[in-house]
């Protein structure tokens, strides 16, 4: 056919869009070894334990029975707001950490539930390190184009314990660097060093007219030409409405934390807001189907706040009202230790967090879902999507049956 496919998946020169493979051309995109989905990975990180059953509190997060999972058995628990997927579900118990001696039980499942590694130095509390690379990193060295490095993405506050994005390693003592903006996330794999003509990449910069709009016409044109089957136009269709949803979305975001900003507020992506931090984690999400889905990468990462995500505040379910930040609910007290004044329903609120994080996962999960592959299965069938915790529970922040 006339359409130049490497102008059109270049985006006149600077985006790198994949096209889902198309049966009725016989072609296959340039990252596609066999028209087999790749395989891949994306884990979700959430910080300071569930709420689960422990001497005192009872059970909020797992299921009632082992077993084939059911909607009676995920009922009023956190997990149960996954209950459309339970048939493609595996919910673990009796996981347990290793303990090493991080010196802070943050440190210790923050860095090693990823690397299963101890830290370079012992005890270092807040400044530890861990010494080993994480599988998120392991596996786009491994399987990526080029071995282009897996994504990563970090959203709540920047700083705080362990310094913020500390999930990832590409090595021992070397950390993985997060895209914190979704926006710059997106950009890293549509668009960058190019050809573009200065109008164009103006357009871009400026964002008034989305990749798919440089693209237009050519797209036109392959949706226009007979040879292609009713499924293949689904295909391509959603493809590009899927770009075009995540764009608008960002777009809308952003313009509105730019005019935060010039009130002297944080961007949304640089948030204690627990509704900003998850929106922004969301966005991230959106990012990472849309990566994998264009065979960008075949490994994510993406951690909500800090090693303790000890500023960010979400809110109760039940008022609406912003609730303590999420650390000292995990502490079940005012303090991020063992003193302060004991905060009333501490483990009801903990909960409350437990089901902000399932809801989010679901967006991953739901994203995922929305992508159909050439062998008529979703995108979700042919991963691993890890919703995780760095430790088991709240107040002693365990390492044994952590979710």
């Amino acid at each position: 056919m006339s359409l130049d496919r490497r102008l059109f998946l270049r985006g006149v020169g600077g985006a790198v869009l994949g096209l889902p493979i198309l049966e009725s051309l016989g072609g296959k995109p340039a990252f596609a070894q066999s028209e087999a989905a790749m395989p891949y990975a994306i884990f979700f990180r959430q910080a300071n334990g569930v709420a689960q059953a422990t001497n005192s509190e009872p059970e909020r997060f797992f299921p009632r029975t082992a077993g084939g999972l059911t909607t009676a058995s995920m009922a009023d628990r956190a997990i149960g707001e996954l209950v459309d997927y339970r048939h493609r579900l595996l919910v673990l118990q009796n996981v347990n950490y290793e303990f090493f001696n991080y010196g802070d039980g943050h440190a210790n499942g923050a860095l090693q539930a990823l690397t299963a590694q101890g830290p370079v130095v012992g005890g270092a509390g807040g400044g530890s390190e861990a010494n080993g690379e994480s599988i998120d990193h392991r596996i786009g060295r491994a399987l990526n184009p080029d071995g282009r490095d897996s994504l990563f993405m970090y959203a709540g506050r920047d700083g705080g314990w362990l310094g913020g994005p500390c999930i990832s390693y590409k090595a021992a003592n070397d950390r993985h660097t997060a895209w914190h903006d979704p926006w710059q996330a997106y950009q890293s794999f549509v668009s960058g060093d190019t050809t573009l003509s200065p109008e164009a990449q103006q357009r871009l910069r400026d964002r008034q007219e989305s990749v798919n709009d440089l693209v237009r016409a050519q797209m036109q044109r392959m949706l226009s030409r007979p040879v292609l089957s009713s499924s293949d136009r689904q295909r391509l269709q959603l493809h590009f409405d899927s770009v075009r949803e995540l764009e608008v979305s960002l777009t809308c975001r952003f313009e509105q934390d730019r005019e935060q900003a010039l009130e002297g507020l944080a961007p949304g992506f640089n948030s204690s807001d627990g509704e900003e931090t998850l929106e922004t984690a969301r966005l991230h999400m959106d990012v990472a189907a849309l990566a994998v889905a264009c065979g960008y990468t075949r490994s994510v990462a993406i951690q909500v706040g800090s090693g303790n995500d000890g500023a960010t505040r979400y809110r109760n379910l039940e008022t609406g009202a912003t609730m303590e930040n999420y650390h000292y609910l995990s502490h079940r007290r005012l303090s991020h230790g063992g003193d302060g004044e004991i905060i009333p329903n501490a483990d009801v609120l903990h909960h409350y967090v437990d089901v902000h994080f399932a809801r989010t996962f679901r967006h991953l999960l739901d994203r995922l879902e929305a992508y159909v592959m050439p062998d008529g299965k979703t995108l979700l069938e042919h991963g691993l999507a890890v919703w995780y915790n760095d430790n088991s529970n709240g107040p002693p922040h365990g390492v044994r049956n952590v979710p």
